[in-house]
Formats: C-alpha cells, sequence, structure tokens
C-alpha cells in the first residue's frame, strides 16, 4: 500500500486484500524492504489481466521493473494478456511484445445535477438467478471467462441488470474503492443503455465521490462530463497474444478497474 501511495494511485488496504484473494503476484525487494510489486489474475487457461505493476521512485531504473514483469509472464503465458499502462510503463511492455489496443478514460468525482435520463429498457437490482446471465453478457463482451472475480465483485458490491424481454442485456457493479465508490464493469449493448445502468448504481449513492474508467470509444465521456465526472487521466491498453475479437451485441462500457480489466 506504501508503494500505492507513493504513486499517488488511491488504493487502500482493504483494496490491496480484495487484489490478493483474486489474484497472483511477485514482489522484488531491496535490503529487505519490499520495493516493488506485479499481480495478476487468471481468467481460465486462456486469458490474464496484469497491474499493479509499481516500483519505488527511489529505485527505478535499475531493472526491477523489468525482473517483475518477466516473472509474471513467466507464470501467467500462454495465456493472452491484457493491460491497461501509463505513459511510463509503455516501453517496459513494449519491449515484451504488448501491442497497444485503446485508451482508458479515468473519470472522476462528485456527480452533480443535469442527469435526467428517461427510462431505457428496465433496469432493477441484481439478484442471484441472474448470474449465469451476467457472466455469458461479460463472455460475450471480453471473451474472457472470469467467473469466481464476477462472483466476488457482486459479493462486495450492490449489481444492476437491465432487462429486455425479460432477459438480462447489460448489467453493472457499484463498490467500495479507493476514495469512495466506482462503477464498472459496465457491460451493455448500446451508450444509452450503459447510461441507464450508471443512472441506476448511482441513485442510491447521493453527493459521494464516484469513479468510472471507460474507453475512449464509449462514447459516454462528455455525458460522464457533464455529470460532475471529469476526465483526469489516460492509460493505454495493451495486449500480448491476439485479443479475442468481440463478438457482441454485449460490449465493454466501464471496467472493474484498470488493473482487472
Amino acid at each position: 500500500m506504501k508503494l500505492s501511495q507513493g504513486m499517488s494511485w488511491p488504493y487502500l488496504l482493504k483494496d490491496w486484500e480484495f487484489a490478493l484473494q483474486l489474484g497472483r503476484g511477485f514482489v522484488v525487494t531491496s535490503a529487505g524492504a519490499v520495493v516493488g510489486t506485479a499481480l495478476w489474475w487468471p481468467y481460465g487457461d486462456t486469458h490474464a489481466s496484469a497491474g499493479m505493476v509499481i516500483v519505488s521512485k527511489a529505485v527505478q531504473g535499475r531493472g526491477y521493473g523489468a525482473r517483475l514483469m518477466d516473472a509474471l509472464l513467466a507464470a501467467a503465458r500462454p495465456r493472452i494478456v491484457t493491460l491497461n499502462s501509463t505513459a511510463e510503463g509503455l516501453a517496459l511492455y513494449a519491449r515484451r511484445g504488448f501491442a497497444s489496443i485503446g485508451m482508458l478514460h479515468q473519470h472522476h468525482g462528485v456527480p452533480g445535477q443535469g442527469r435526467d435520463m428517461p427510462p431505457v429498457g428496465n433496469v432493477r437490482a441484481m439478484v442471484p438467478s441472474d448470474f449465469e446471465a451476467i457472466v455469458g453478457l461479460d463472455h460475450e463482451a471480453t471473451g474472457w471467462m472470469r467467473r469466481e472475480m464476477l462472483n466476488r465483485l457482486i459479493e462486495v458490491g450492490c449489481g444492476y441488470v437491465l432487462l429486455r424481454d425479460g432477459i438480462p442485456r447489460g448489467y453493472a457493479i457499484s463498490r467500495l474503492f479507493g476514495r469512495g465508490h466506482v462503477i464498472g464493469p459496465v457491460i451493455a449493448e448500446s451508450p444509452t443503455d450503459a447510461r441507464a445502468l450508471i443512472e441506476a448504481a448511482l441513485a442510491p449513492l447521493g453527493s459521494v465521490f464516484v469513479r468510472i474508467d471507460t474507453s475512449a470509444s464509449s462514447q459516454l465521456g462528455d455525458w460522464l462530463g457533464n455529470i460532475g465526472l471529469q476526465k483526469v487521466s489516460d492509460a493505454t491498453t495493451m495486449v500480448l497474444g491476439t485479443q479475442m475479437p468481440w463478438t457482441g451485441p454485449a460490449r465493454t462500457f466501464a471496467v472493474a478497474n484498470q488493473s482487472f480489466g
């Protein structure tokens, strides 16, 4: 946690604990102190996400980041590995064969007024019987099978589904994270559906700090800014291996966080 604080990342101890419950990782030490971390999360035998790659500023430039990534990839491969990189990490990942496939925009703030959305479809709170449909929608949008991850996100958060003809066609999960709440994943068939799901997730929160990480192509950026969630940073989405094609119509409008994807 001290390493992430040194990077001005918002992770609390409980956020690290949650990540470690589901993931695997490595640390590198110097003089008995942890000076670097790298974590990854397996999604079956074919896919994984990587993140929380941190090297203390005091020891950067000594090859610790390379050692961490090499250890991570040795453990995760031959899975297809996806990550979201800061500008500083691009060269490290590119040297290991990662290719850029998109941009992720972090929006955060305290939502204000101007959120008058007409009802779209039928958004309601998630119930246990929705779980298999949610897993299917997630696979449709990402190509990943992350049943365990979704189960834990739902356990600690509040979930919402958008029904069409009585069938779940989108979902969103809101949970405590960092300075407040994060809303994600948001999986939907259109920006309008994604906004309806986000509205449902925002409604019970009131005036609290909220973070949403959305792709540059989501068509949500202007709307998020208008309701008080300003764009504050970018990350480059990268993949090592052949990216699974999006089968649709459901697609990802917001990620659980930049590490989990």
